[in-house]
This record gives structure tokens, C-alpha cells and sequence, in this order.
């Protein structure tokens, strides 16, 4: 793995972080060797740590020492590939598994290299290393909304990962697509159905479950979730507070750019003002969600229902799950992953996006029914619990790892890669 640190400025780094490093302590727990390799992005790191038995955090100098924003990173990917070579050489993977495309280039750089470097020494031809890529987004989802590519971002440098991108995901071995959207978008970009695997994410079933809540008033309160874009939703739940008389809003979003999500924030605070329900929306606060593991379960459990109604985008299932998991009621849009894990009417609800009226009504009629939501919430725990907790994961990604080996080995060591900080 190529991990972004935990200390990120992004939700979204920081979401996809955990990520990894959840699934290498999962895979850890079932006996394999991880390293997950991460671009240095402080001087205060040590170039090597532990933080679960089986897995090693290894800090790869390539560029400054700080996170970086993602259309800075095309400078340093070269370094950071020939860094990753340097250590593979020395200590050569089973299986390299990158996240995101810009990881993904740079493990397919060290990979390059090394087969270089063997034919120059006059060595045995050896076969390439296993290459497995994950996509932690992509670059045509954010061509068709626009509005969601990072500031600064121009429509060369888009078509530019967007190339990228297609090459890559025909070039590697397997990949790992997180949703059966994902799925047809690999399939759209050329990638041979094979090599495809669906793997949900999965989600800290310890860390999210029933429990203390965080203080609310005597009002019913929703809390709303997904990406700080102007197609992640919450201005069609601000909308619906007007037919949700005495509900309050607490909203907690995502973002992939600092900026763009402030500029977001602005706008939908506007938009509350203007609609007369600005005392009824709130924020929650990022810094908490950062340093405090217990906020976020004690925020989502604190809610009468939980709502995502993205209209585009990637839609961010594991947060939906989050708060299925803590038995919360959800109320979505049928919208990337989040179709794959919302059974209608069983373990929440689905409705029509950028439909104000019909979400204020499906959630009027589930706030009045306490049984309703009792259900809803066991449903969703059990299904939560039962199908993504990370040990399940973790057999899933293993299964693709081992179609890829040429024999079954007793002690594998699998190196993942996840997206370069900043990203």
C-alpha cells in the first residue's frame, strides 16, 4: 500500500487512508506480511513503523516533505516510483496493490524499472510482479460534473489523468472496483470484464455500533452526509426542511479540496438564509471528526435518520454504513455504491434525487412511524455487520491476490498502495 497519512487536510485523503489501513491490519489478522508505502509528507515521521503487527509504514521521500495537492503530485510521481524500485529491490513484493491513479503510475514506474534494471544487470527474465489497482475515483465522473474537479484544475490537466487513467486500468493485472458503478465505468474505459472484481469497502463494526449518542435538542434531528460539491445533496435536504417543521439539520460533509469545500459551505449557508431555516442547520466540525475517534458514531447515533442524496458523483457507501451500522435509519439516493447497500424498504429508503417535496415526505413519514425506524435501523446493523465488516473484506481482496500468483505460498507479503498525499 501507498497510504496517505491519517493527518490529511481532506475528509476524502483521510477517508481513503483509513481505508487502506484498515484493510492491511485485516489482512495482517489473516497471516500476511503488508507494507504500505506512503509518500512523506512530514519530517517528523519516522521512515518506518509498526502500527499493528504485520504491518509496516514505510515513508518514501519523493518531493517536499508536506501534503500536496493533487496537481502538484505529477512532479514527484518519477521520484517516488524510482524510490519504491529502490525498496522493492532490496525486499521484493508478492502482489503490489495501488490506490488511485496516481499511486498506481508510480508503482507502474517501479515495476518498469525493476524489470529494467534486471535485463541491464544481465540477470534471468523474470515475471513482472502482480499489479492489482484500485481507483479511488476517477476522472471522467469528475469531467461529467464539472463542478467537482479541484480548484485550478484545467480541462488539459483532466483530459490528461483521464488518459492516464484508461491506460493504466488496461495495463495492470486485476482490478478492485468498489461498487458495480464502478464496475461499468471500468468497463466503459476498456478494461476486460475478467480482470474486474467488485469489492464493497468495508467499515469498523467495533467503532460503529449502537451506543452513547451525542447531545441533541428535543426536536428531531437529521444529519446528512456525502461530498461537499454542489451535487452532493444538501441543498435538496435544506430545501426539504421546509416541509419538515421543528426537524434540524446537522450536516456532515466531505471534501477532496479545501476550497472548494469552504466555498461550498458559503453557498449552502446562503441558501439556508434564504429559505428561512438557517437556525435549524448546522455543521459539524471537522478538527472533532480528526482528533476524536468517538465523535463521529456519537454524532451519527444521535440522529432520528441519517440522509445521503447525492445526484451525482461518487456517493461514499462507507458512510452510509457507518451509521447503518450504529442502527440508524437511512434515507438515500440511489446513487454509486450507496445502490449496492441500501435494500429498499428493508433496511432504509430510497428516493428520487434533487426532489425536495418527495424527500421531505419519505422522511415525514418515517420520523412518524417509531417502529418503522426500529427496523430500519436492526435491518441496516445486521446487514452493516454481516456482509462489510474488514475481516470479510480483507478475503475478498485475497481471493484476487492469489489468482494472480503463479503457486499458493505460505508467507505472502502484499504491498498496497494508496493515493500520494494531498490527494
Amino acid at each position: 500500500m501507498v497510504s496517505a497519512p491519517v493527518d490529511l487536510p481532506t475528509t476524502r485523503g483521510r477517508e481513503v487512508a483509513g481505508h487502506v489501513r484498515a484493510l492491511a491490519a485485516a489482512l495482517a489478522d489473516a497471516g500476511h506480511d503488508v507494507d504500505v508505502h506512503t509518500r512523506r509528507a512530514d519530517t517528523a515521521t519516522p521512515s518506518e513503523s509498526g502500527t499493528t503487527a504485520g504491518v509496516t509504514i514505510r515513508q518514501v521521500d519523493a518531493g517536499p516533505p508536506q501534503p500536496l495537492p493533487e496537481s502538484e503530485l505529477a512532479a514527484w510521481i518519477s521520484d517516488f516510483g524510482r524510490a519504491l524500485a529502490e525498496q522493492w529491490r532490496a525486499d521484493p513484493p508478492d502482489v503490489v496493490h495501488a490506490y488511485s491513479w496516481t499511486s498506481g503510475l508510480a508503482a507502474a514506474a517501479a515495476r518498469q524499472q525493476l524489470r529494467e534494471s534486471a535485463l541491464v544487470g544481465g540477470g534471468a527474465s523474470q515475471p513482472p510482479v502482480p499489479f492489482v489497482l484500485t481507483l479511488a475515483g476517477f476522472g471522467a465522473e469528475l469531467r461529467r460534473t464539472r463542478e467537482g474537479a479541484p480548484a485550478g484544475r484545467t480541462d488539459a490537466a483532466l483530459a490528461n489523468r483521464i488518459r492516464l487513467e484508461v491506460a493504466l486500468a488496461r495495463s495492470v493485472d486485476a482490478v478492485v472496483a468498489g461498487s458495480d458503478d464502478e464496475v461499468e465505468e471500468l468497463a466503459r474505459m476498456g478494461v476486460p470484464r475478467e480482470r474486474i472484481t467488485m469489492v464493497p469497502a468495508g467499515i469498523d463494526v467495533d467503532r460503529f455500533a449502537p451506543g452513547p449518542a451525542l447531545d441533541a435538542s428535543d426536536e428531531a434531528r437529521l444529519v446528512a452526509l456525502g461530498d461537499l460539491t454542489p451535487s452532493g445533496g444538501f441543498e435538496t435536504v435544506i430545501a426539504a426542511l421546509r416541509g419538515l417543521p421543528g426537524v434540524e439539520l446537522l450536516i456532515f460533509g466531505a471534501t477532496a479540496d479545501e476550497q472548494q469545500g469552504d466555498d461550498e459551505l458559503a453557498r449552502l449557508r446562503q441558501g439556508a438564509a434564504q429559505l428561512g431555516v438557517a437556525d435549524r442547520v448546522s455543521f459539524a466540525d471537522p478538527d472533532l471528526d480528526r482528533t476524536d475517534p468517538g465523535y463521529r458514531p456519537a454524532m451519527l447515533r444521535s440522529a432520528d435518520a441519517v440522509v445521503c442524496v447525492p445526484w451525482h458523483g461518487p456517493a461514499g457507501a462507507g458512510r452510509v454504513l457507518e451509521a447503518m451500522a450504529c442502527g440508524i435509519p437511512v434515507v438515500v439516493t440511489a446513487v454509486g455504491a450507496v445502490s449496492d447497500v441500501v435494500v429498499d424498504g428493508v433496511s432504509g429508503v430510497l428516493v428520487a434525487p434533487r426532489r425536495p417535496d418527495h424527500l421531505a415526505s419519505a422522511i415525514r413519514a418515517l420520523l412518524g412511524d417509531p417502529v418503522r425506524r426500529l427496523g430500519f435501523g436492526v435491518a441496516g446493523a445486521d446487514r452493516a455487520r454481516s456482509r462489510y465488516e474488514w475481516s470479510r473484506v480483507a478475503t475478498s481482496v485475497e481471493r484476487v491476490y492469489r489468482r494472480l500468483l503463479p503457486t499458493p505460498i505460505v508467507d505472502e507479503e502484499v504491498v498496497l498502495e494508496n493515493e500520494l498525499p494531498g490527494v
